[in-house]
């Protein structure tokens, strides 16, 4: 039996490829639910200032685990103030993705998290570094270290997955990510 191939137009053609680049760039959280439901995203965090830590599932089934949003955001609470703010799940998912960019299976250690406004100002007063308007205090933002992963290549990771904004602290030894536009510093 002969099979008929359709000619299609350079726009047909050009419209179509669009679509799927337009696709393809999207964030996997924006489209999570066309995602198996049987994957699981699996996160550990060891926050080094409480000394807390956790290892948890905070994604099920297709959907958010709301439970461990809340443990994970109680975490990565501010220190200083014990102010919880849900932290935006975007960047969790922009950790999820990091985690495996880097294949490693090591907890983030965070340096900071959800910061209150207090706690920003007093550490803006002190240092140059730190954002008037920082996206710690609207819980889109983290500086991180992984244990065995040096600090250049959690930076260079993150800047390949082009979804927030990078900087790159190492004297410090950690890397700042957040959830806002893309840039890098």
């Amino acid at each position: 039996m002969k099979k008929e191939i359709k000619n299609i137009s350079r726009r047909e053609f050009l419209c179509g490829a669009l679509g799927i680049a337009v696709v393809a760039s999207l964030p996997r959280s924006l489209y999570a639910g066309a995602m198996p439901l049987n994957l699981d995203k699996e996160l550990s965090f060891h926050n080094l200032h409480t000394e807390e830590k956790i290892v948890l599932n905070y994604f099920e089934r297709g959907e958010y685990v709301t439970e461990a949003l809340s443990d994970i955001s109680y975490l990565l609470r501010d220190h200083r103030t014990n102010e919880v703010l849900a932290m935006d799940p975007l960047l969790i998912d922009l950790l999820y993705d990091l985690k495996g960019e880097l294949g490693t299976s090591q907890p983030f250690q965070v340096i900071s998290g959800y910061r209150s406004p207090k706690s920003n100002a007093i550490l803006h007063k002190n240092s140059k570094g730190v954002a008037t308007k920082s996206l710690h205090m609207q819980g889109k933002a983290i500086d991180i270290r992984i244990e065995g992963v040096h600090s250049r290549d959690i930076r260079a990771a993150a800047i390949s997955l082009a979804r927030g904004g990078v900087g790159y602290y190492p004297s410090s030894d950690f890397v700042h990510i957040d959830t806002g536009n893309v840039r890098t510093w």
